[in-house]
């Protein structure tokens, strides 16, 4: 028998904590096995930010070429290719891989092993790794897997034809009518991109509303917003089947009130689930949670000394940018570091058009803290009152600030609105750097833009009531 071939770190999964962790050990020194059964990247590369961000940006070109006249310009019927958007989606993609491919595959003391990864026991200080046909062993394991579309059992959707993300994305002909099921972002940023690209929509939501974790207003903001599209919006009620549709490939979607969405295409967008099951975390002794998820410390070392967890699969945050900086974490600890992942805020958008941004708490775990008697504030600015706004004819949406009145620190942020993605990143640093209100409002800002406002909204917070 072949003897297990040792390196001093396996990272398992290529998505976006493995591959950069990797490359920053192998740098140090070390023999490091990269595994992953499926393209380096990742999702995000290869199934979500990089693929839908290219698309959406055709999807935003078809809406603003039908918008023209409204700012004087001419242009005449609008036709969309879509053909020629995927297949500039498909070069971004390809281009981004390759990118990464090649900078991986330069790094001395790297090896890339394409294969489905397991852990099947110990031999005594190391891990043994089953990687395809190779026996791998290590002290330090690294897991970066990822989740995947959740499918939920809805009566008939399994005898349907019907699509995910990445199934979604492998289009080449323009859906007629899509169908979702799901309110969330991924939903929500499919369903525009599609519509503004030609596509009747509609959003099924058994939920009461759409984004659900966002505030109550801001959920209704961004409802509105979907349906001035012209996209449907269907919440509140329970999907009783997934029924044949009337043309080859369509599905109809059965509403507990008897009511019935037909379309040519049918999107599953219910959230996902973690890629652990096959990953032999019991062999070392290692147990997930009841959903598939590993639980870490602060500095994302599991309860297993020696394997930690990265990414998505640690429940610490389903975003690119948390995946990155868990590795930026275990990084800086292995170097003799100290640093936390419970340290950080979570802050992230949704890239609708408009965009949704967030940073820390939400309205509703305010109102809690108050009634336990905390002194909270909050300021509210409509987007339709921002100067840059209204200049752009961008002016969907609203600001909102919370903020601690004993601390005169900064609680929260959400923005529904023209470069929200991007504004919300100053809420964000002074609230990681410990800033204060004050800090902002005496700021000299440039104009015209929407972060100059932050310091009049600041002026107008009110006192805010427990829930």
């Amino acid at each position: 028998m072949t003897p297990p071939e040792p390196f001093d770190t396996i990272v398992i999964g290529a998505g976006q904590a493995g591959p950069f962790l990797a490359a920053k050990l192998v740098v140090q020194g070390h023999r490091v096995a990269l595994v992953e059964s499926r393209d380096l990247g990742g999702t995000c590369i290869n199934r979500g930010c990089t693929p839908t961000k290219t698309l959406r940006k055709s999807a935003r070109v078809a809406y603003m070429a039908r918008r023209a006249a409204e700012f004087g310009v001419h242009v005449g019927a609008v036709r969309v290719d879509f053909a020629a958007a995927m297949e500039r989606m498909q070069r971004r993609v390809d281009e981004s891989r390759a990118g990464l491919e090649s900078w991986l595959g330069g790094l001395a003391g790297l090896q890339i092993i394409k294969a489905h990864a397991r852990l099947i026991g110990r031999a005594d200080a190391d891990f043994l790794v089953q990687a395809g046909a190779r026996t791998l062993r290590a002290p330090k394991v690294v897991l970066n897997t990822g989740t995947r579309p959740f499918v939920p059992p809805i009566l008939g959707l399994l005898d349907q034809p019907h699509l995910d993300n990445e199934s979604l994305l492998a289009l080449r002909e323009l859906p007629r009518k899509l169908v979702i099921i799901g309110g969330g972002y991924i939903s929500l940023e499919m369903g525009q991109i599609f519509r503004r690209l030609g596509s009747k929509v509609a959003i099924v939501e058994t939920g009461p509303r759409l984004t659900g974790r966002e505030d109550h207003d801001v959920s209704a903001a961004i409802t509105e917003m979907l349906r001035a599209e012209g996209i449907d919006v269907f919440t509140g009620q329970a999907i009783k089947a997934v029924n044949p549709g009337e043309t080859e490939g369509g599905a109809c979607v059965e509403l507990a009130d008897g009511r019935i969405i037909g379309g040519s295409h049918l999107l599953v967008a219910t959230g996902r689930v973690p890629n652990t099951e096959e990953l032999g975390l019991a062999s070392v002794g290692l147990k997930p949670n009841m959903r598939g998820y590993i639980g870490t410390n602060e500095r994302l070392e599991t309860d297993v000394p020696g394997i930690w967890a990265l990414g998505d699969i640690n429940q610490r945050g389903a975003f690119t940018h948390t995946s990155y900086h868990d590795h930026e974490i275990v990084a800086a600890n292995l170097a003799g570091g100290d640093r936390s992942a419970d340290a950080r805020t979570t802050i992230y958008a949704m890239f609708t058009d408009p965009p949704l941004a967030h940073v820390g708490l939400y309205e509703a775990d305010a109102k809690r803290l108050v009634g336990e008697g905390r002194r909270i504030s909050q300021a509210v600015l409509a987007m339709k009152d921002v100067s840059r706004a209204k200049e752009e004819s961008e002016t969907t949406g609203l600001i909102k600030l919370l903020i601690d009145e004993d601390s005169d620190l900064f609680l929260g942020a959400t923005m529904l609105g023209i470069q929200a993605d991007e504004i919300i990143q100053a809420v964000g640093l002074v609230m990681a750097s410990g800033g204060t209100w004050r800090t902002v409002r005496d700021a000299l800002p440039a104009h015209p833009t929407v972060t100059e406002f932050l310091p009049t909204i600041i002026d107008r917070r009110k006192p805010l009531a427990a829930s």
